[in-house]
């Protein structure tokens, strides 16, 4: 792709694991580390990322000549997603080959500056957006979200093998929501679960890349526009999010990655 370097997938096999959010904050530590970055919010139903990166409702992007547009700026960072381009509130009434085509034509009528890293928030699922992006961009790698309880690391399962499928790295696994915290006693509890993303990261020979806190202070913060590594710099859990994100360039320096291929089978 013009304008990037490397392309790093989110995913999840489900909703409500808190991807977006990890999303966000991952690019923003990978903006901290010094590198150049943007985001592609790649879920045409239900984008997210305008208003955790603080993006205003009815701001659109400008112009860059016929059929191209530039992406939008927030907290140092570029950005492009379908809530920049429709009314928020306006459902996605949309057939899959529509949504493959709005997705592709965002990902490649957006004029990135120069990026080293573009992250695409990836929807739930395995399906047309998934392999639209397989076939159309080189990926570099996947890095999979998902919580410690059972039923999230099911659809995770499908995520890694629909990546390895079209011969995409997956990176690592991010465990999300591994602890809760009292804010008022301090007493600890895992609550989804223990030693989720330990024993999937074992299985396909991946590794963890961070354990991530349910905390309340996290929600309000993207819910604000100001994700946790915006709002503490200097936080522990930001300190999480910059430890994964030199891990994920130094895997991506470490490896040559080859082009998607796509395969079927009865």
């Amino acid at each position: 792709m013009e304008g990037v370097k490397h392309i790093v997938a989110v995913a999840s096999g489900k909703g409500g694991v808190g991807k977006s959010t990890v999303t966000v904050n991952l690019a923003l530590a990978m903006a901290a580390e010094g590198y150049r970055v943007g985001i592609l919010d790649a879920d045409i139903y239900g984008p997210s990322q305008a208003q955790m990166l603080g993006v205003g409702e009815g701001v659109r992007p400008q112009s860059a000549g016929e059929n191209r547009f530039k992406p939008l700026e927030a907290h140092g960072i570029q950005a492009m997603s379908m809530a920049f381009l429709v009314d928020i509130r306006e459902p996605m009434v949309w057939r899959g080959p529509m949504v493959a085509g709005a997705f592709q034509q965002m990902l490649t009528q957006t004029v990135w500056d120069n990026l080293d890293y573009l992250f695409i928030d990836m929807p739930p699922g395995t399906g047309d957006i998934q392999l639209t992006l397989a076939q159309k961009v080189p990926v570099d790698g996947a890095v999979i979200v998902t919580t410690p309880q059972d039923i999230a690391l099911l659809d995770a399962r499908k995520g890694i093998e629909m990546f390895r499928k079209v011969n995409v790295p997956v990176l690592g696994v991010v465990e999300n929501m591994s602890l809760h915290i009292c804010s008022n006693c301090g007493h600890s509890e895992p609550i989804f679960g223990e030693g989720g993303g330990e024993r999937i990261a074992q299985e396909y020979e991946t590794q963890v890349l961070g354990r991530l806190p349910l905390t309340l202070s996290i929600r309000e913060q993207v819910d604000g526009g100001q994700p946790t590594v915006v709002a503490e710099p200097k936080g522990e859990v930001t300190a999480t999010f910059r430890d994964m994100a030199r891990q994920v360039a130094d895997q991506i320096r470490g490896q040559g990655t080859e082009g998607p291929e796509i395969s079927f089978s009865e």
